[in-house]
């Protein structure tokens, strides 16, 4: 288990994390969210004793990190995957790693295998492709095999098959009962992925929920009903005490409903149905939400001429037609 209490880190006058807490426990993927310049990277950095927090502590399974001996056993971090030794191989990168932490050197192979760099083992680093780049520092994650293990943005650069394979193994991972806290931009993948999320924003904890309880308290869920009777349905939905909102294309949407209530309705009535939906919104509409008001970076459309455009920022919570 990962503890954060009070955490906080200032960079001059700037505050980076601003007295943050919370619990990255074992059994799930826990996801990390927050805009650019929300504080992650430095949390993140601090949980790993790579910068001093100002005040506040980080315990992972009760001690700081810079209290456990062969530390790789205990945590397993993919921070940079840059970070390696361009001119090692990977197999002599995850050997002096294996070597500090006192790991028998046959757990090299073991990881080389798992993540699909078997055939590469003895060419240097330096002329990996970005995806086999991740693929080295997730191998040196594991390298370990410990209980706990934390990503920033895994997934980036891998193709499809390393996506998939990466999701499939953090889940089989906290299915194991290890701590799983990986950090994201692609909320379709932390959709996919991610059990409970940790949202902050400007450096302060805005959300430490479930996926479901997120999407639900930050989004508008609704039942869309499409008919050739619209106004018929209409009428008949109102004298039911449901208010149908006409969204374009024949199709009324209504709020505070669920499709099994509606679809009896409706036949009760004798009115035929197109379409009967339930819509929830995606975690980026969610994401967008809940952190409309603490994104510290707006990029605005320009147009040919440089001039601003009234397309949407980031962080707007309406859609662009």
């Amino acid at each position: 288990m990962i503890e954060l209490e009070a955490l906080t880190k200032r960079f001059g006058t700037k505050t980076a994390v601003d007295h943050l807490s919370f619990q990255v426990r074992p059994g799930v993927v826990t996801g990390f969210l927050g805009p650019n310049g929300a504080g992650k990277s430095t949390t993140m950095r601090m949980m790993l004793d790579l910068d001093n927090p100002t005040s506040g502590t980080v315990r992972i399974d009760g001690r700081h990190y810079r209290e456990l001996q062969e530390p790789l056993k205990y945590i397993g971090a993919l921070l940079d995957a840059k970070a390696m030794h361009g001119g090692r191989t990977a197999y002599n990168n995850l050997l002096c790693l294996a070597q500090s932490n006192r790991i028998p050197e046959q757990r090299v192979g073991e990881v080389l295998d798992l993540v699909g760099l078997t055939a590469v083992a003895r060419k240097k680093s330096k002329g990996f492709s970005l995806g086999m780049g991740q693929r080295l520092g997730i191998a040196s994650a594991l390298l370990g095999d410990p209980e706990i293990l934390m990503f920033d943005e895994p997934v980036n650069g891998l193709d499809p098959e390393g996506i998939h394979w990466i999701r499939n193994l953090m889940k089989a991972l906290a299915a194991e009962g290890r701590t799983i806290f990986v950090s994201s931009h692609l909320m379709s993948e932390m959709a996919l992925t991610a059990d409970h999320l940790i949202v902050i924003g400007q450096g302060k904890l805005l959300a430490d929920t479930s996926m479901a309880d997120f999407i639900h308290e930050n989004s508008r869920s609704y039942v869309r009903l499409r008919s050739p009777q619209q106004e018929t349905l209409r009428d008949v939905l109102h004298a039911n005490g449901y208010t149908a909102v006409e969204a374009g294309n024949g199709t009324l949407e209504v709020d505070g409903a669920t499709t099994e209530k509606l679809g009896e309705l409706a036949a009760g009535h004798g009115l035929v149905l197109h379409e009967l939906s339930s819509q929830r919104a995606s975690l980026e509409e969610a994401f967008m939400q809940m952190t409309a008001g603490a994104v510290e970076y707006h990029a605005h459309g320009t147009d040919v001429h440089g001039a601003d455009a009234p397309g949407p920022r980031w962080g707007d919570t309406t859609k662009g037609a």
